[in-house]
């Protein structure tokens, strides 16, 4: 095996490197005893060179980081009470609306963070342009570009935790209508064997009222008739009620696909704020572009103009010295 061969110029310039660290220790010592500092002092300031003082992070990486842990304490939650809201016998309608409101208000939540978020990055924008709406800086507006990524993942992950809750909440539904369309067959049976028991109960009544006097049979007649009606008007209710339970069911699966659509929106919208924010670059070249087009423009006739008087110049010294 070949060992690479060192330059001695190399070899030189190391000889010639010396660690100064102990010179600077001595001379920070010697400040600080100049200064007045007591020996615990002197050591916290010595330690300070060895162990660094943690990054003080900004408000927008502590917002940013407490609406990821929101989202993350949201996603733990879901997860956890996942089999409480989907099982049937588990718990009750009761528990299941108070599983869902808490989630609702958990999703509000990291959604008024985020618009926080965005309502700061957008602030900082405004403050950061200068005369005519031009941007002074072009590393301000690469933390911009920064904090606007942030932004959209927060806004993906929230989306894609509240995707999970909106496939349970589908599955809770679709069970509710399951059961609900069972009832309605069995109530419809059910009524019609009643009404072919009561129209024989009301024949054997008929046919014993025969053998009655005149006024029992009216009496049981007109008691016979309010039951009847008594009996529909019920059915009719029921009927409604019936019909009322699955169109909230039906409502409240529309509302399940509108918040997903307006999720969805949400983020088309972030993508299209993204798509202006690079035509909005890409204008801004285009200007530089155009203002050097123009600077080129104007030295090129300079130099045509200054070329022509030159050569105008030189003929007319020729013919003069001819």
């Amino acid at each position: 095996m070949v060992k690479p061969v060192r330059d001695r110029s190399e070899d030189f310039k190391m000889a010639k490197i010396r660690d100064r660290s102990e010179d600077f220790k001595d001379a920070v010592r010697r400040t600080g005893v100049s200064l007045g500092y007591n020996e615990s002092k002197l050591a916290a300031v010595m330690a300070s060179f060895i162990i660094h003082k943690p990054r003080q992070r900004s408000p927008f990486t502590k917002a940013a980081l407490k609406t990821l842990e929101s989202i993350g304490a949201l996603e733990h939650f879901i997860l956890k009470h996942r089999k409480d809201y989907v099982d049937l016998h588990r718990t009750t309608e009761q528990e299941k609306d108070s599983i869902e409101h808490e989630v609702t208000v958990f999703i509000k939540t990291c959604k008024e963070q985020i618009d926080i978020l965005k309502n700061s990055i957008n602030d900082e924008e405004a403050n950061s342009k200068g005369w005519l709406g031009i941007k002074a800086d072009n590393s301000n507006a690469d933390t911009i570009a920064h904090k606007h990524g942030v932004v959209l993942i927060l806004s993906e992950r929230l989306h894609s935790v509240t995707a999970q809750f909106d496939q349970l909440r589908a599955v809770r539904f679709q069970d509710a209508i399951n059961r609900a369309i069972p009832r309605r067959k069995l109530k419809r049976v059910t009524d019609s064997k009643s009404a072919e028991t009561s129209k024989t109960n009301y024949s054997e009544l008929s046919n014993h009222d025969e053998l009655q006097p005149e006024p029992l049979r009216v009496q049981q007649k007109l008691l016979d008739d309010e039951t009847s009606a008594l009996q529909v008007e019920l059915t009719s209710l029921l009927d409604a009620v019936r019909q009322t339970e699955t169109k909230m069911v039906e409502m409240s699966a529309l509302n399940h696909l509108m918040s997903t659509h307006v999720l969805q929106q949400a983020q088309q919208i972030e993508h299209l704020y993204e798509q202006a924010i690079e035509a909005t670059k890409n204008v801004d070249l285009g200007n530089k572009e155009l203002s050097q087009a123009i600077q080129r423009n104007s030295s090129s006739r300079t130099f045509l103009l200054l070329f022509l008087f030159v050569l105008t110049f030189s003929i007319l010294f020729l013919d003069w010295y001819s």
